[in-house]
């Protein structure tokens, strides 16, 4: 779409501002093109503010998503640092568009540029918490003082916003613990997978798109391949599993891929499992959710994870890690199961699932129906509180 002055309109014009965007695919990149396109859809009025990536075509997506100058981040592909101050050609297009509300889903470039933009504008700004952002810089840095620092300056920015919203009510616990002490708002990340009626037939026809077997036992990660979601938990369980049958895909690219492609061999098991490396066509993913038996997600590292109401949505549960954030939303046995993160419990719950599928299908169906909503349906609550917080800002 062409990069045009946004002109006035009966809707209010909402900015949605994040780090990542396709190509980019995690479940904050997917939360926010979700956004984009239900909002979109119902009001034509909106649009992305991101991270450039050179030569993607941004043109096929409806709405326009203005782009300022980003570089690699060389330890964490595929992701990118935004430079927006350094973008002159973009700084002049972002100052034709009239927003009326912007929401940031980072506080970094693109959540500052957000809260530059509402400061000057005087209109209302929402931030959503999305993830554990200490994991992220514990990780790459040796010294916890900076580290804390860094977390301190993360609040000060939530601490600035008109209000903060969390995916999921498990993650106030996190943000809290980083030291924000305002009100919340949860707002619940959808599905656009949504296919209760026919799930049977969907995963039938998955799996033949897949080249598996009906009768194939299949597991299923989706994710950034990272450590911190334990993925080395995951290969350890499937390495204590040689003894009986199933097929392992992991969905998804991150720095540890190739030592996660190394470790499965080391143990013997790279003949079963698949890596299918980063996927961005939604009814190949759609494929990939359905034919799995059972989803993998150990993280304790995830506050939110849109991965699991994707799965849901497929009819396929998750077996998470117990007490995680992620596992929140689960009862065991009744829309999830739950296991101690320790690989020898966690192969003994896989083993025991597998050996009865019909109890995995009961509770697949559970999931479905409890964790999942459509996109369209989260869109609308969106658009009403982004309604309330204009009217409430021109009020003051």
């Amino acid at each position: 779409m062409m990069e045009e002055k946004q002109t006035a309109a009966e809707s209010p014009f909402y900015g949605l501002f994040n780090d990542s965007f396709p190509p980019i695919m995690d479940g904050v990149a997917v939360c926010v093109e979700n956004y984009a396109l239900w909002m979109w859809q119902k009001t034509h009025s909106c649009c992305v503010v991101t991270a450039n990536v050179p030569a993607y075509d941004y043109t096929k997506f409806p709405y326009p998503v203005y782009r300022y100058n980003s570089f690699t981040v060389p330890t964490r592909r595929p992701y990118r640092i935004g430079v927006p101050w350094m973008d002159w050609v973009f700084d002049y297009k972002i100052d034709s568009v009239n927003f009326d509300l912007v929401h940031a889903h980072s506080p970094f470039a693109s959540g500052n540029l957000a809260l530059k933009i509402a400061r000057r504008e005087g209109i209302p700004i929402v931030a959503t918490f999305h993830s554990k952002y200490r994991d992220d810089f514990a990780r790459s840095i040796s010294d916890p003082q900076i580290v804390d620092v860094i977390i301190k300056n993360i609040i000060r920015y939530y601490n600035s916003v008109d209000q903060v919203w969390i995916p999921q009510a498990a993650v106030e616990d996190t943000i809290r613990e980083y030291g924000y002490k305002g009100p919340l708002v949860v707002m619940d990340n959808g599905s656009d997978l949504v296919v209760k009626p026919e799930a049977e037939k969907v995963r039938a026809a998955a799996r033949e798109n897949l080249g598996l077997k009906p009768e194939d036992n299949v597991l299923l990660f989706v994710g950034q391949h990272i450590w911190q979601k334990n993925t080395k938990l995951i290969i350890e369980s499937l390495g204590l599993l040689k003894d009986i049958q199933w097929k392992m895909i992991f969905v998804g690219t991150g720095y540890a891929a190739e030592d996660m492609k190394k470790m499965v061999k080391e143990l013997g098991i790279d003949d079963r499992c698949t890596f299918a490396g980063q996927v961005l066509d939604r009814s190949k993913m759609r494929d990939y959710y359905a034919c799995g038996d059972l989803f993998l997600f150990p993280s304790v590292y995830d506050n939110a994870p849109l991965v699991v109401r994707e799965a849901a949505a497929l009819q396929t549960p998750a077996l998470m890690s117990e007490g995680s954030d992620a596992a929140d939303i689960a009862v065991d046995g009744f829309n999830g199961f739950l296991s101690k993160p320790e690989a020898t419990e966690y192969a003994s719950h896989i083993r025991a699932l597998l050996a009865d599928k019909s109890v995995i299908r009961k509770v697949g169906v559970n999931a479905c129906n409890t964790l999942v909503r459509s996109w369209s349906e989260i869109v609308d609550e969106v658009l009403d509180r982004y309604k309330h917080l204009i009217e409430a800002k021109k009020k003051k």
